[in-house]
């Protein structure tokens, strides 16, 4: 079995980043070998290995964003959907035995829609954290499983991403509805219920998580893919510059 060179290694970090990848030229510029150390030959010359990164990175950075910010992204997909939080299952059990089901699936979706529309807040984020990687993290995900490079960008991202995202949540939760259908929920229960309790709730708090979660997740699937599918190389220059 072949060896996996030091540019196959950068294209596997690179590829699971998730963002619009647009001008890259930074990005790699920030990517720093150590002194003495040249980028590896393919056969290739030095502009061919930089276009390879390049598209690899918008193409597989592409399509993980796409994935999770358009419409259903969360919703349609059963790995990342935004399911009601374990303290008021109770209550959208009731509710759904008397006749109010569709107040509990608007509640449902409005938290994925919230979801989608903060995904692509997540781009500046990754790339930052593409320009601060180093050689020993890059040897260190190299030799990790297959999700090593989505947990270092776990490390490297997450309260960030986090801090960007709720405020975005949260607007996004007023705007389709979210707090509305949460207090129609609560309302109808504590009217058919007059003396259950309900514990406290931070809405904004939760679907930042779980957003996150299914960001982290979808990173995690694009990284497999391209550790273990040559047939993710879709283009005749990224076949040329990291092999069939």
């Amino acid at each position: 079995m072949k060896k996996i060179s030091l540019l196959s290694a950068i294209f596997l970090f690179g590829v699971t980043v998730l963002c619009y990848a647009g001008p890259l030229d930074d990005v790699l510029k920030g990517v720093k070998l150590p002194a003495g150390v040249n980028m590896p030959g393919t056969g290739q010359d030095d502009s061919t290995v930089v276009s390879g990164l390049k598209e690899a990175l918008s193409i597989g950075t592409g399509n993980a964003v796409t994935s999770t910010s358009k419409l259903d992204g969360y919703f349609k997909n059963q790995m990342i959907k935004v399911l009601l939080p374990d303290n008021i299952q109770t209550m959208a059990g009731v509710l759904g035995r008397l006749g109010y089901q569709k107040q509990v699936d608007d509640f449902i979706l409005s938290m994925n829609r919230a979801a989608e529309k903060a995904a692509p807040k997540a781009k500046a984020y990754f790339v930052d954290a593409i320009k601060q990687m180093s050689f020993d993290d890059a040897r260190k995900i190299l030799g990790g499983g297959d999700t090593a490079a989505t947990d270092y960008f776990k490390s490297k991202t997450s309260g960030k991403l986090f801090n960007e995202f709720k405020p975005v949540v949260s607007k996004s939760m007023n705007d389709v509805g979210v707090t509305k259908s949460y207090k129609e929920m609560t309302g109808k229960y504590t009217s058919a219920v007059p003396f259950a309790s309900l514990e406290s709730l931070d809405l904004d708090q939760y679907v930042t998580n779980k957003a996150l979660d299914g960001l982290f997740y979808m990173v995690g699937q694009e990284e497999k893919k391209i550790r273990t599918d040559p047939a993710a190389r879709v283009t005749d220059l990224l076949r040329k510059t990291f092999g069939k």
